[in-house]
């Protein structure tokens, strides 16, 4: 079989080097994503590529495409969004970061950027993706994070809802979960650790997987606050699972809380390591439960 490589969209054969002149680069990047249509470009409304290729041609002076780790919904964020791009100009790693962010609006910004090998691609690359979901559980709605959290005012039971991620583990099916649009060609997908733990007023959930179906994590989401609320019982998610029926599970949760908040690649690439995020969490966060 083959070994192929991504570039500008198009697949060729690993083996085959960039055009000569050519450089591909790789950069990490953070977005408030209440004002986009989501990561990917869209003829009706902003997206987050748009405006990042906007900037990056500003600064190659000329054209840049760009590929991502995994292309996030409308209104949903990343502190931890991988991306890369091929280019005939020479630039450093902090020469694409800043001016870049010179062009860019106040809810992106790249925070690294670097040369790297011609065998990486942002998404193809990836071994495992990593999303938060960041509830405010208090009594009475925040104003100040208004946008970056969901609010849910009833106390939630988060003994129950980390009873309920066990049944989340492992590789299976995700029908369950699955949004009506998905255009994935399989329901499978591997998650490799899904926990439930509380800071203060925020419960957070957080989940790693190879890959996420659409709206996966927010379908998965609404059916533990169905647990922390007391409406079920934690061995719900599991019949969930096995029945695979989109129209058993709750309601989609709103994507105001979601962040993708890590994206993992072999060490050979050498990206660097970052504190999850958001940025208002503390950075010693741990799986326990206070």
């Amino acid at each position: 079989m083959t070994d192929w490589i991504y570039t500008q969209g198009c697949k060729m054969p690993k083996d085959q080097q960039l055009p000569s002149g050519v450089s591909r680069y790789a950069a990490i990047v953070q977005y408030q994503g209440a004002d986009f249509c989501g990561f990917q470009r869209q003829k009706h409304s902003p997206s987050v590529q748009q405006e990042i290729e906007t900037a990056l041609s500003y600064v190659a002076d000329c054209s840049v495409k760009i590929h991502c780790a995994g292309r996030t919904d409308t209104a949903v964020h990343a502190s931890h969004q991988v991306i890369h791009f091929d280019t005939s100009a020479k630039r450093t790693g902090y020469s694409w970061v800043q001016g870049a962010n010179s062009q860019l609006p106040d809810s992106i910004a790249l925070i690294w950027a670097d040369k790297i090998t011609q065998d990486f691609h942002s998404r193809f690359s990836a071994g495992a993706r990593t999303y938060r979901y960041i509830i405010d559980n208090s009594p009475t709605r925040p104003a100040i994070m208004a946008g970056a959290v969901t609010w849910v005012k009833k106390p939630l039971d988060i003994s129950l809802m980390q009873d309920s991620c066990q049944y989340l583990l492992g590789e299976q099916d995700y029908s369950a979960f699955r949004g009506s649009g998905c255009q994935s060609h399989s329901p499978c997908r591997n998650v490799h650790q899904a926990n439930v733990f509380r800071r203060g007023n925020f419960v957070i959930f957080e989940i790693t997987a190879n890959a996420f179906l659409l709206h996966m994590v927010r379908n998965i989401v609404g059916s533990l606050l169905e647990v922390g609320m007391g409406r079920q019982q934690p061995l719900w998610i599991q019949q969930l699972l096995t029945a695979g029926d989109r129209c058993k599970s709750a309601a989609t949760a709103a994507p105001d809380g979601l962040y993708l908040v890590a994206v993992d690649y072999p060490a050979k690439f050498g990206l660097p390591t970052l504190v999850k995020g958001p940025v208002f969490l503390p950075a010693e966060l741990e799986h326990t439960e206070e």
